[in-house]
């Protein structure tokens, strides 16, 4: 027998087809890739579940608001984070949305000799949707995105997890005074962004297109009705509701750390913004069903 040679491998093979072997990078196993119809199938089941448990939480919600005692110390608390320190955001976007829409409305109704009905378009366009729903799409993302962080935050360090060992109920001491809070607050916020606006748009067709402040005051305040300002007016609230109830859904259902409270945060904006948009477009159904 001939002895195994002290430079070849285990196997008898020489050295440098061991180090090529050693060095070779294992093949990593392709991806499954799923069928779409899995996929699709997966994603609505998780939307229904979210969907039920959203639903859940706002029958209990509006449950723990006749229940002794009454949480007004913290829905006073609510009102200020939402509702004052939403002000300024609320009535810079309103000015400023004012602006744009009396500047692309008298250009455009110049060409046709019709400029002085500027007062009018923006009255009954701010009354019925802007002020309504643009102040809940933009104080949305900012309060939306603070409750789903704050009560996240919470769930992921089992703060929610103590409140029910004491034997209190998490929906009424962190969901119900957000939720009375947001109902409150965006009616007087859109009060504010439509005062707002109409100064803006004054501000900018006065020292543009030469329309005398007060005669753009009175054709605007002529052409709104009481049932204009009630259509808009009367959204905010349910705009209020969603805002807060999804947020605080989404800050309950948050796991996983400080990334889960980025991924609920992120979330919150986005069903908030889209689910105001929805709403809006059939309580103005609605409204115009009911009442012509």
């Amino acid at each position: 027998m001939n002895p195994v040679d002290s430079s070849s491998g285990p196997e008898g093979g020489p050295p440098s087809s061991r180090a090529s072997a050693l060095s070779t990078p294992l093949a990593r196993p392709a991806p499954v890739q799923r069928p779409l119809w899995r996929v699709s199938v997966e994603r609505m089941l998780v939307f229904i579940d979210h969907l039920g448990m959203f639903s859940m939480m706002s029958v209990r919600a509006v449950r723990a608001l006749f229940a002794r005692p009454f949480e007004w110390r913290a829905i006073v608390y609510q009102l200020e984070s939402v509702g004052v320190r939403s002000l300024s955001i609320a009535s810079v976007t309103a000015v400023f949305i004012g602006m744009v829409m009396a500047v692309q409305f008298a250009i455009s109704l110049q060409k046709f000799g019709a400029m002085e009905y500027t007062g009018r378009v923006v009255g009954l366009s701010f009354s019925r949707e802007l002020a309504p729903t643009l102040t809940a799409v933009i104080v949305g993302g900012r309060v939306g995105a603070g409750m789903a962080a704050e009560v996240g935050s919470m769930a992921v360090t089992e703060q929610i997890d103590a409140i029910r060992a004491l034997g209190a109920d998490p929906i009424k001491k962190l969901v119900l005074p957000r939720a009375a809070a947001a109902v409150i607050a965006m009616p007087l916020l859109s009060i504010f962004a439509l005062l707002f606006g109409f100064s803006g748009a004054m501000i900018v067709v006065s020292s543009q297109f030469n329309i005398p402040a007060g005669f753009f005051l009175r054709s605007a305040i002529d052409s709104v009705a009481m049932g204009d300002f009630l259509s808009g007016i009367c959204k905010s609230p349910v705009f209020g509701a969603i805002i807060a109830l999804v947020g605080c859904h989404f800050g309950l259902t948050t796991t996983g750390g400080t990334e889960g409270v980025g991924r609920s945060t992120t979330r919150t904006v986005v069903v908030v913004s889209i689910a105001i948009l929805i709403a809006d477009f059939f309580l103005t159904k609605i409204y115009f069903w009911a009442f012509g």
